[in-house]
């Protein structure tokens, strides 16, 4: 149950029941509840959303599914058994919000579209998931991360050169992007209501998300002009911009931004003045297009020094630069402890750390409750819709629950 505080949160008293699975809508929701919304997750009766069997890293749950789902409520519910529909439909009557990303149609074919909803509850917020979109050759199409990123164009300015060094996001960019846009989606739609006094429809597309993201390499290569090389973690367009390696076996990240930068780097950083006006590196372009003679100077005079010592040159001199960290290292990141970005929540495997939401207010303090087990909230949520304990346990006997 949600957890109110003195300080009331912006999204207090808002009920979202949400049919979900996987990352882009979970990750929707589990935001709405950092802001204090009430999420009921509708799972499947024994084995819930497929994202819990995803592995078993965090102290035997899934790390994808850990990440997406504090603070919610779990119920089982089979939403193709006949005795479903009367209990979504008593759910959705006290609801705010319905997010689902089931697969292309299957919502439609429930009843649970928002032209069918809408005459029924015009209040309700209906945002709908899905890899495509509504409409269009692909509507029907399965979607996956990895396909959005390589349908919108994502593979094709990551990884280095070559076909064979394609390389998609090692996160589910796709996924995020899609949530991102439901979750300030969802929160445009209520401000509209509070307005309007009705419920809208968000029809979100995982390929238009990621493409809205894909704005610079799409005007790069405007008009059928040549698009960004791919570069790996280098920048394709700007250099020195990338990973160097140190004398030490680490790797510092540096990068440049304009010709006053390039002359501080030589001088500082390479001690080599001079450098600064040679020919071959005296404009950005130019460095670009001599990066590989560039490169050779550089790890040279890096592979004299460690990691600490390059980093001291470059904040003397100005320069961006920054360590490239493993997942132990952001786990361990000075800067998040010392900004207390870290909190425990509690799971069904004990006590577990979670960040606190980026988007840091300072007028109330986020909601960080529980992962919840699978059918965890069911009786509670079924007992609040006026259903006795027997009446549950005949559902549950039956695989409704």
């Amino acid at each position: 149950m949600t957890q109110h505080t003195a300080q009331p949160r912006p999204l207090d008293g808002i009920t979202v029941v949400s049919l979900e699975h996987a990352i882009a809508a979970p990750f929707c929701t589990r935001q709405l509840a950092d802001l204090g919304a009430r999420v009921i997750k509708v799972e499947r009766p024994g084995s819930g959303d497929f994202a819990r069997g995803y592995d078993q890293r965090v102290r035997g749950l899934a790390s994808h599914f850990v990440w997406t789902n504090r603070s919610k409520e779990s119920l089982t519910l089979d939403l193709k058994h006949a005795d479903a529909d009367s209990l979504l439909e008593s759910l959705l009557a006290d609801a705010d919000i319905l997010v689902q990303n089931l697969a292309p149609g299957a919502a439609a074919r429930m009843g649970l579209s928002f032209e069918a909803l809408h005459p029924r509850f015009p209040r309700l917020i209906v945002c709908d998931i899905s890899g495509y979109g509504q409409g269009g050759p692909y509507a029907q199409k399965k979607a996956y991360d990895l396909l959005i990123q390589s349908e919108g164009g994502f593979l094709s300015v990551t990884g280095g050169p070559g076909e064979e060094q394609l390389a998609k996001a090692g996160c589910s960019i796709a996924d995020i992007a899609a949530g991102m846009y439901a979750y300030s989606g969802i929160l445009s739609a209520l401000l509209l209501r509070e307005r309007t006094g009705l419920g809208s429809r968000l029809d979100i597309s995982m390929l238009e998300s990621l493409v809205e993201w894909m704005g610079y390499p799409m005007y790069y290569a405007f008009e059928g002009a040549e698009p960004p090389p791919r570069a790996g973690a280098a920048h394709s367009t700007i250099y020195p911009y990338g990973p160097f390696p140190a004398g030490d076996g680490g790797t510092v990240m540096l990068g440049l931004q304009n010709e006053r930068e390039w002359a501080a780097f030589c001088d500082k950083v390479l001690q080599l003045p001079t450098l600064a006006t040679d020919e071959r590196f005296s404009a950005n372009f130019k460095r670009s297009a001599n990066r590989e003679a560039l490169r050779g100077i550089i790890v040279e005079h890096f592979s004299r020094l460690s990691v600490a010592e390059v980093m001291a040159r470059l904040e003397l001199a100005q320069i961006a630069n920054a360590r490239v960290n493993d997942m132990q290292g952001v786990w361990q990141h000075p800067q998040l402890a010392a900004r207390d970005a870290w909190c425990q929540v509690d799971s069904p495997a004990g006590s577990l750390p979670a960040m606190l939401p980026p988007a840091r207010n300072s007028a109330f303090a986020p909601r960080m409750d529980a992962v919840p087990a699978l059918g965890q909230h069911s009786d509670e949520i079924l007992g609040e819709l006026g259903l006795s304990a027997e009446r549950i346990r005949q559902l549950r006997s039956r695989g409704v629950i």
